[in-house]
């Protein structure tokens, strides 16, 4: 089998990508090590990819016309991970969370029926269902109500998909996340940046009153849920939540880090941010019954596995690998 991974270098992706290259797939990772987050973080989650042959890397910019032909070939499936990321980042660039992560999906979309590849499956999220009070949340709640540009940029994506699937017969899954935490967390994520201010001894932020709450789903659980949507051939579009279903308290998540970084906390408390859900639970009964998604990780076992992650004493090892390594441009 043969694969495309748009944003392959990226928390989420690396971990796919390694999962599909232990069982002998050739894969393909798009990515145009957007300085989001810094470069080097993203080359050492591919340095263990760079290593096999079956693996290929195009450094490409997915929004910029005719860069996506360095990666064409014959593939079974798509899977676009690629897009900026955040939901108080997009209230300051809305214009640029657009281009990126609609006009952005939209060529990979194209590259697509170019291709004439069958399947695809897309990074949704739940920020889609904006403050919505009918949980856990389902699918087929279709009344979303985004309350970011963020959340906006990925119901148009889920509605591009569905354009594409119509026209082209493209079969389109729309996989919408919930809070993703687990070993190479981006460095703008809650969990993470709140380990890295622990660590340091410096006041980690707590927006509220603390008791919001979120359905963190560790990365292994949602990797196992994107092979699954790429085996899936039983309908031509679905949307589907991949969550854990057993959202934990602000409060709950700060204590789970400081047992597993053994430090204490400082706290400090500061007016809610606008954009942010107060709450998220997914409903996952969907994902059940279509793809046998079942998450194993409790939750506090992947926060140590975060912290042992984070804190390793193993010196990264030297990126000669992947200098060494042909990029494709």
């Amino acid at each position: 089998m043969n694969y495309l991974i748009t944003g392959g270098a990226g928390f989420i992706g690396s971990h796919l990508v390694d999962s599909l290259l232990a069982d002998g797939a050739q894969v393909t990772v798009v990515d145009n090590f957007d300085p989001f987050y810094p470069r080097h973080l993203k080359l050492r989650n591919l340095v263990g990819a760079c290593e096999r042959p079956n693996f290929r890397l195009v450094e490409a910019d997915i929004c910029t016309p005719g860069s996506l032909e360095a990666a064409a070939g014959t593939y079974d499936c798509i899977v676009h991970l690629a897009g900026r990321g955040g939901v108080r980042p997009s209230i300051e660039d809305p214009i640029g969370y657009q281009r990126i992560n609609v006009l952005g999906t939209q060529n990979v979309l194209e590259f697509a029926r170019v291709c004439g590849v069958p399947q695809f499956v897309f990074a949704s999220s739940s920020s889609v269902y904006g403050v919505n009070p009918n949980t856990p949340w389902t699918e087929d709640d279709h009344v979303l109500l985004p309350i970011s540009p963020y959340a906006g940029s990925k119901v148009s994506g889920e509605l591009l998909g569905h354009v594409y699937s119509h026209l082209h017969n493209i079969r389109f899954l729309a996989l919408r996340f919930f809070t993703v935490y687990g070993p190479r967390q981006r460095p703008d994520l809650a969990i993470r940046k709140f380990a890295e201010k622990i660590l340091a001894g410096r006041p980690i932020p707590i927006f509220g009153s603390g008791d919001s709450g979120r359905d963190y789903t560790f990365v292994g659980d949602i990797v196992a849920g994107i092979r699954a949507a790429i085996d899936y051939r039983a309908s031509n579009y679905e949307v589907i939540n991949l969550g854990n279903s057993h959202p934990i308290a602000l409060m709950e998540m700060v204590s789970a880090l400081e047992c597993a970084l053994n430090r204490k906390a400082v706290l400090e408390f500061l007016p809610e941010q606008p954009g942010d859900l107060p709450y998220t639970c997914a409903a996952i009964g969907k994902a059940h019954a279509l793809l046998r998604y079942a998450p194993k990780m409790p939750f506090h076992q992947g926060m140590a596995q975060f912290a042992a992650w984070l804190t390793s004493a193993h010196p990264f090892r030297s990126s000669s690998t992947l200098d060494r390594h042909e990029f494709v441009r």
